[in-house]
């Protein structure tokens, strides 16, 4: 745990320096984003890029940012006039509550469909057709097929917005949330498959069997319990993914969420908020990560003597 945390306190400053200066290299000017593109004297352009810090070298801005952000302050977005902190908080909710959706729907239909695949020879095929199929599709391609079948041609789900209280924020994050899972359930799919057909060829399954366990529990206590480790390390990646995922989908349905947020921010130069998302991005990427290895460990014992030698 202390190397992982030394390790994402090096990714998490290595991001911030890359993205700062891609930043500060691309083309336009945060300024022209913050005034519309609207025409401005000299002295008002001057007395602007002082209160926001523009008119100091690079590496003075990026280390005044960075003091900032070691006290908790992530600066002042320069298009919309407000603390990063505030601007973020009710984008939080929403791309957290998505991610959220989307990988309940990716273990548990990933899950389930791998394992009738492995158990089901009628289904075997079937299955590994549409995990083919799943895995090739791009997010932003399942977001507009899906808005186009079930939004616009069969009225069942909305194509904006998130939605208000708790059934209303799953009516509205349905489809972004499969959108957001297909190519990642697919992968679930296809490892739980090939996990679950490995341990019913195990020699302790066999002996399972034989003892006259009932197939259920042959299934539940020998099967699945052995098969989880890998199971369990690839919902892990892929979970970890979703939120770079959010950026497109988001995008798509009109999502008022972080990945939305970063598009915009990168277009018009909004130093502050991009950094700000790209931490907090880095970060739950990095805790879900570190969480997959601790529930491998906790389902494989054997994993912790080994790291030990």
């Amino acid at each position: 745990m202390l190397r992982r945390l030394v390790f994402l306190v090096i990714t998490l400053l290595g991001a911030s320096i890359v993205v700062y200066g891609a930043l500060f290299l691309a083309p336009g000017s945060p300024v022209a984003a913050a005034t519309q593109g609207r025409s401005l004297s000299p002295v008002a352009v001057k007395l602007l890029e002082q209160q926001y810090g523009l008119n100091k070298p690079l590496v003075t801005r990026y280390v005044d940012w960075l003091g900032g952000v070691v006290h908790g302050d992530f600066g002042s977005s320069i298009v919309f006039s407000e603390k990063v902190g505030h601007l973020l908080t009710p984008r939080l909710a929403v791309t957290f509550e998505l991610v959220l959706y989307g990988a309940v729907i990716l273990v548990l239909f990933g899950i389930l469909l791998g394992t009738l695949a492995a158990l089901r020879g009628a289904l075997d095929k079937l299955v590994l057709f549409i995990s083919t199929v799943g895995i090739a599709t791009p997010s932003f391609v399942g977001a507009l097929v899906l808005i186009s079948l079930f939004a616009v041609k069969l009225g069942w789900f909305p194509s904006l917005g998130a939605g208000t209280g708790v059934g209303g924020r799953i009516y509205h994050l349905t489809l972004p949330a499969i959108a957001l899972t297909v190519a990642g359930t697919m992968g679930v799919a296809r490892v739980t498959r090939t996990s679950v057909i490995l341990e019913l060829t195990r020699d302790h399954t066999d002996t399972a069997r034989a003892r006259g366990i009932a197939p259920g529990g042959v299934l539940r206590r020998h099967v699945m319990r052995n098969a989880m480790v890998p199971i369990a390390t690839m919902s892990g990646t892929v979970i970890a993914n979703l939120f770079i995922g959010t950026v497109v989908v988001e995008t798509a349905f009109g999502l008022n969420g972080l990945g939305a947020l970063l598009v915009s921010s990168v277009l018009d130069k909004d130093f502050a908020v991009v950094l700000a998302i790209t931490l907090i991005l880095a970060t739950a990427f990095m805790v879900a990560t570190t969480v997959t290895d601790l529930l491998a460990l906790w389902l494989d014992p054997r994993l912790r003597t080994e790291g030990t030698r």
